[in-house]
């Protein structure tokens, strides 16, 4: 990574740019630090200081010069995420200095932005970093991504791949509060006790450690996967397919297992596995849910007041740091959502 070292005015920003694109797995000198200026605030807009920053895996996916459900990053810009900030200035009416907001924002450790595309969050409701988590994208796709893909009956099984990231620790819960006995699939003995301890899951595969997945999957789910919440892809959800119950629901949330491959991965036809069982399986992405944001954070919210729900994070410290806390997801260092405090 590129690091440009210049004397900050009052009218520039430090700036974290995509120099490059990644080939395979993301490098720190895919990015570069600049400086960029301020720009003059103008009637509905605020000056804002980022305090949080959100890293995601579907970020990687925006690295790639490929058609997608959203554009990718330009060369030479800033990357763009998740983020909590102070309002430094306003020129809106609904926002005054002091206040805190969420939105999507450049890395920028200074912007401006229209007060129209963040929206104001009460730190004395939840601590600051919750509004990029369990209150924000992340306990949303979760929420979503379960209830209304999964479409989850008391009794059934769930299984959960990526289960001690972000979205996994909450679907466990979420599936455990509806009743469903919840397995997950994770990468260390430390997290696999984590979730079993923490988020209540009833059983646990260490994927690193074990030599057959479709065998441990079938152990671990002497009754077979109703419902099987994806974060991976890749071979552990080829190993699924041979344990899906009659009816299934797959729920594809993500690939981190793919995301950095250079050369399109050899797997098996889903087909014959959804057709013989009668089997559903659905992609989304949490922006197909914005105009139903309000009724998942008001149920995530009243599951967080009555302690049925809680969450893990890993904060890294440090504007700088914000590249690596990224490129640390595809080595699995995070517990349950990744951010950078600024």
């Amino acid at each position: 990574m590129i690091r440009t070292t210049i004397h900050i005015n009052m009218n520039t920003t430090n700036t974290i740019n995509l120099k490059k694109r990644p080939e395979g797995r993301p490098e720190l000198n895919d990015f570069e630090f600049m400086t960029s200026e301020i720009p003059e605030l103008k009637e509905g807009e605020v000056l804002l200081k980022a305090t949080y920053v959100s890293v995601d895996p579907y970020l990687r996916g925006r690295m790639m010069d490929a058609k997608s459900y959203i554009e990718p990053f330009e060369l030479n810009h800033p990357i763009v995420s998740g983020c909590v900030a102070e309002v430094l200035e306003s020129r809106a009416s609904d926002l005054n200095s002091g206040d805190y907001v969420t939105g999507m924002m450049a890395w920028k450790e200074k912007q401006v932005l229209s007060a129209e595309n963040v929206k104001k969050v009460d730190p004395n409701q939840a601590p600051l970093s919750a509004y990029l988590g369990i209150l924000g994208m992340t306990g949303l796709t979760a929420y979503f991504g379960l209830t209304d893909i999964g479409k989850p009956k008391e009794g059934e099984t769930l299984l959960v791949s990526g289960a001690a990231g972000a979205v996994g620790t909450v679907v466990g819960q979420i599936g455990k509060i509806l009743g469903m006995r919840v397995v997950g699939i994770a990468g260390t003995d430390e997290k696999i006790e984590m979730i079993k301890s923490k988020y209540g899951y009833d059983e646990a595969i260490n994927y690193k450690t074990t030599d057959n997945m479709v065998k441990a999957i079938h152990k671990a789910c002497p009754d077979g996967v109703d419902v099987y919440f994806d974060n991976v892809g890749g071979d552990i959800s080829e190993a699924v397919l041979y344990n899906i119950n009659k009816f299934s629901r797959t729920i594809v949330c993500g690939a981190i297992s793919v995301y950095n491959k250079t050369e399109l991965p050899k797997s098996n036809s889903v087909q014959p596995f959804l057709i013989k069982n009668s089997s559903s399986m659905q992609g989304f992405i949490i922006f197909d849910y914005k105009d139903r944001h309000p009724e998942g954070i008001q149920q995530i919210a009243q599951w967080l007041q009555e302690g049925k729900l809680t969450y893990e994070e890993t904060i890294k410290e440090g504007f700088e740091t914000i590249p690596q806390a990224f490129i640390d997801l595809f080595d699995g260092k995070n517990k349950g959502k990744m951010l950078v405090k600024i």
